[in-house]
């Protein structure tokens, strides 16, 4: 019974280690980050989107990128489509969009992109590339900003995602919290440190000679963006973020489509981490610094999320055994931990909505659920652990919001 016990313990410890790390490393994210400096339009950019089925929202889309403050002259904007039923295509065109279309089968987002990036590569007329998805809106100035980055020494760069569909649902209210406080306590808080931001979303560009080095777009799983992030680790390049380049992202409005979608993020995220973790921990042990280590410790963290519910289950075996404290003390425990827990997920969106400006109205049912939306990861978590997603399942969009009235 002690050793059992003594197991407990040390699952607890190393769980609680892990989730203090990220806690402490969250505080960064209270500081305000240096400001990158502003230069002249130098880089010539390629705009990148893989699209499917996704003609109601590409024209904004395509449109809120020809409308950028950069000269015309210096980006041209590219949609791949598909694995189309409608016409992305053709609405794609109508909005001013250049058409690339694939010569080779498309299982994935990545290997769009890495059609499409090979062509402009092999043309040698692009500096930069920049990457989107199809429901997204562009801030008029994120070009400008990602030239400014680039121009400032980044390789690669991630801009801020913010919701263009904040209170039409609780749903999209969480999601909202959900990526301002990833903002603030993960890529600020990075930034802060000199770590690296992750490339977890959409909205971020990479210089054409890095892009070279790396072999061009070369991933393989249903979350390119977190496979690409790696391969930028494992290159030993730090991701910077840069918070002025903002992309609107539109989000699910019901908990179905949002427990598809990040069912999806979750093991696609996990078969990354099973792919790229030895090279990374290979990385670390010759060179250990704590750039290395962070990153190491974000692709363990849904292993490590999956693998709290061990020692739960153990407590549970452990108070129906013989000689145990019963079911009353741990369902007492449980209770309470529940209670506090939601209330602690409650008052941390509230914060966050203060700090990030979104204390608008509808975004109350939000900071009520959220709880129940940070809770609701651990199941999908250990269901991907066990019984991974492979294969991408269509999310429908249908919201051609315009920037000017994006949160």
């Amino acid at each position: 019974m002690e050793l059992y016990y003594c197991a407990i313990l040390v699952l607890n410890l190393l769980l609680g280690a892990v989730g203090a790390y990220f806690v402490v490393t969250a505080l960064w994210g209270l500081k305000r980050p240096r400001p990158i400096g502003h230069f002249s339009p130098r880089y010539r950019f390629a705009v990148l989107i893989a699209a499917r089925n996704e003609e109601k929202v590409i024209g904004p889309l395509v449109k809120s990128l020809l409308a950028q403050n950069y000269p015309r002259a210096l980006f041209d904007v590219f949609v791949i489509p598909n694995n189309c039923t409608d016409d992305t295509a053709g609405a794609a065109r109508a909005a001013g969009a250049e058409i690339i279309e694939p010569m080779a089968p498309v299982r994935y987002k990545g290997d769009a992109l890495r059609q499409a990036a090979d062509r402009l590569l092999a043309g040698g007329e692009y500096d930069a590339f920049c990457v989107f998805d199809a429901d997204n809106l562009a801030d008029p100035d994120f070009l400008a900003e990602m030239n400014n980055a680039f121009c400032s020494g980044a390789m690669v760069a991630r801009g801020r995602n913010r919701s263009k569909n904040p209170t039409s649902s609780w749903v999209s209210a969480c999601y909202t919290i959900y990526f301002d406080m990833f903002n603030l306590f993960f890529s600020r808080a990075r930034e802060n440190c000199g770590l690296s931001a992750n490339l977890i979303g959409t909205g971020f560009g990479v210089r054409a000679s890095f892009l070279r080095e790396l072999g061009g777009f070369r991933t393989e799983t249903i979350t390119e963006d977190v496979e690409f992030f790696a391969q930028c680790a494992a290159a030993g390049e730090r991701v910077w973020w840069v918070p002025r380049a903002v992309t609107y992202d539109e989000e699910p409005d019901s908990f179905r489509l949002s427990m598809t979608q990040r069912r999806r993020w979750c093991s696609g995220s996990m078969e990354v981490a099973a792919r790229y973790l030895p090279r990374l921990g290979e990385r670390l042990a010759l060179r250990p610094r704590w750039r290395e280590l962070d990153v190491v410790l974000f692709f363990l963290a849904p292993f490590v999320q999956a693998l709290a519910v061990l020692p739960l289950g153990m407590t549970l075996l452990l108070a129906v055994l013989p000689g145990g404290p019963g079911l009353l003390p741990l369902l007492a425990g449980a209770a309470a931990w529940l209670v506090l827990s939601y209330g602690a997920a409650t008052v941390l969106a509230l914060l966050v909505c203060r700090r990030c400006g979104c204390m608008e109205r509808g975004m109350a049912k939000g900071i009520a659920a959220f709880g129940l939306f940070m809770a609701s990861w651990l199941p999908l978590q250990v269901a991907s652990l066990f019984r991974p997603a492979t294969s991408w399942r269509e999310i429908g969009h249908g919201r051609p919001v315009a920037v000017g009235k994006a949160a």
